[in-house]
């Protein structure tokens, strides 16, 4: 039994983990879940996972991790090369600094912008079985924090190639997908952001970004 990745391809999350799949070639087949017509909350999906949410990955033991951290550790330790989490102890604790810094600085403003106002996204304000109704003010914070962070980004790529090290990352990926998905909610990249473009379009030559 090989690896069964439960993936999305129009969403920024399950990319995460498809791009760590594909940098270390990692044997797996592919589940298509349609967050779209509401697949993530059908019985069949429930059975794998209760959390309604991808992305979600079967062990060869039936195990189903279901979150992009837990996803990447196991991968990481099960298929150290290349490394995407640090080598040594310092590079370790600065990819795992930056990792939360963009999940809670730049992916949560960029999802509840988006969850907070799009009216496809009516009472579901939150990922999961539960639905929670929009909060307008939400998606205008959101847009705020994403402002923030993204000059503060801006500053920080200034002289560098990768975000946390010499090397590619879990924390460039994490930035990657959601910069990505940042024209969603009207937040492109702009030529008043040189650093970011650059590091972004070196990343567009690795084939796993292209997946």
């Amino acid at each position: 039994m090989t690896l069964v990745f439960y993936d999305c391809t129009t969403a920024p999350s399950p990319r995460r983990a498809r791009i760590i799949l594909a940098e270390k070639n990692v044997p797996h087949t592919v589940v298509n879940i349609d967050l779209a017509k509401g697949e993530q909350m059908g019985k069949a999906f429930r059975s794998i996972n209760p959390n309604c949410t991808v992305p979600a990955l079967k062990l060869k033991d039936g195990t189903v991790l279901t979150d992009n951290a837990g996803i990447a550790a196991y991968l990481e330790a099960t298929f150290p090369d290349p490394p995407l989490m640090g080598t040594t102890p310092k590079e370790k604790a600065n990819i795992a600094s930056w990792v939360s810094n963009i999940e809670q600085n730049f992916m949560m403003g960029m999802a509840h912008a988006l969850r907070n106002s799009n009216p496809a996204m009516k009472d579901r304000a939150l990922p999961g079985p539960e639905n929670y109704q929009q909060i307008p003010a939400l998606a205008e914070r959101g847009l705020a924090q994403v402002d923030h962070f993204l000059k503060a980004f801006e500053k920080t790529m200034a002289d560098r190639d990768f975000i946390a090290s010499n090397s590619l990352s879990i924390a460039d990926i994490a930035a990657a997908c959601t910069i990505d998905f940042c024209k969603v909610i009207g937040k492109p990249i702009t030529n008043a952001m040189p650093n970011i473009k650059r590091w972004r379009n070196g990343l567009a030559k690795r084939p796993s970004f292209n997946c």
